[in-house]
């Protein structure tokens, strides 16, 4: 009987945990997505900044910088730009 009980236990815990997984597939798929995006956005900040040094043009290396980098893209960069050198001058 007891064992009976145990099995029934793990198989319920089992259960709950593949539905936890289904459930949280999508969103966690939507923050990875987005942590690599700013990661390459990191990467693109870094290169503009040694390349925009012949220009003498930079913009800070940061998660925020980072994250609307890599959403946006090149778009993204031109905001920044816009919003350090014609906003915030």
């Amino acid at each position: 009987m007891i064992i009976l009980f145990i099995i029934f236990i793990v198989g319920l815990a089992m259960g709950l945990l593949s539905l936890t997984f289904k459930l949280l597939k999508k969103p966690l798929g939507l923050a990875v997505k987005l942590l690599l995006n700013a990661l390459c956005g990191f990467v693109f900040l870094f290169v503009f900044n040694v390349l925009g040094s012949f220009f003498e043009l930079s913009l800070g290396v940061n998660w925020l910088n980072a994250i609307v980098a890599g959403v946006l893209g090149v778009p993204g960069v031109v905001l920044l730009l816009l919003l350090k050198y014609l906003i915030f001058v």
